[in-house]
Formats: structure tokens, sequence, C-alpha cells
């Protein structure tokens, strides 16, 4: 599915309302993601972005946007992000995240994950480290993350 999460949204996202239609595929897949309503902007090897609207549904008690919203939206980027970078022989899960929440969230945000090193295509099982950063619209950053992939070869049945 490597190729095919990219090709299907470069050819997706041709279409009138091409991003709304790819992020509801992706939700539909693993749906606990439509919980933060994401909008898929770019996706790239090597990089994914992703938005999330300021809706009361993310917020937490004193108004900002939810650590949990956060850590959504970047587990979500880095894991359509390593899909679409990964060769296809290859199979990943999140492993582990580490997270700083820098400052208040509010506002609709953008995640971008980014690899934090060249993706491998070894035989062998290994970590592979995205890093994410989310920034509010004034184009700073509120949170950060390092989402680490277990990525592997693809079992043959």
């Amino acid at each position: 599915m490597s190729a095919s999460v990219l090709s299907l949204y470069r050819r997706i996202t041709r279409w009138p309302a091409g991003h709304w239609i790819f992020s509801r595929l992706v939700c539909l897949k693993a749906p606990y993601f439509a919980t933060i309503a994401p909008r898929f902007v770019a996706l790239e090897p090597g990089r994914c972005e992703v938005r999330i609207r300021d809706r009361r549904r993310v917020h937490n008690h004193i108004g900002t946007v939810h650590a949990i919203a956060l850590c959504n939206l970047a587990e979500l980027s880095a894991g359509v992000m390593t899909e679409a970078t990964i060769p296809p022989e290859m199979r990943w899960i999140p492993k582990g995240m580490t997270v700083e929440y820098l400052k208040k969230a509010v506002g609709s945000l953008r995640g971008v994950a980014t690899p934090a090193i060249a993706a491998s295509a070894s035989g062998d099982g290994h970590e592979w480290p995205v890093d994410v950063q989310v920034t509010d619209a004034a184009g700073e950053a509120v949170f950060r993350a390092r989402v680490m992939m277990w990525v592997s070869p693809r079992r043959h049945a």
C-alpha cells in the first residue's frame, strides 16, 4: 500500500473537493482520526501536511486544543507520511512518541511530518524516527513530536 496511498492522493486531489475526499477515505480506514476532522493539504515522499480547524470538539476545559488531539494530529501525519515514503515491501507501526507542548494551542493548526533521517530499505526491522511540528495560524510552533516508527519487511502469505 506504500505507493498506493501516494498515487491515490495524487489522483483524488485533482478533483474538486479532492483533499476533503482523501481525508475522509483515510478516516474510513482509521476511524479514530475522524475525531479531529483532519484535512490533508500536502503529501509527498518525506512530507505530509495536515490541518485541523478550531472546533469545540477538540478543545479541553480551558478552551485550547486538547493534548490528545495534538497527539492524534502528530500520529496521523507521521503515519501517512511513512506510508507514502517507505518502499512497498516494507510495513510500519508506531512504536512510541515523545511530545513537547511549547505554548497554548489555539485556533486552526497545521501539522507537518518529516523524517528525522533518510528512509532505509534494510531487510531487517528497524526504528525510523519521524518529526512532527504543529504550528498555529501565525506560524508559531505550539507542539512538537517525534514518532518512532517500527519499519519491517511485509510478511508474504
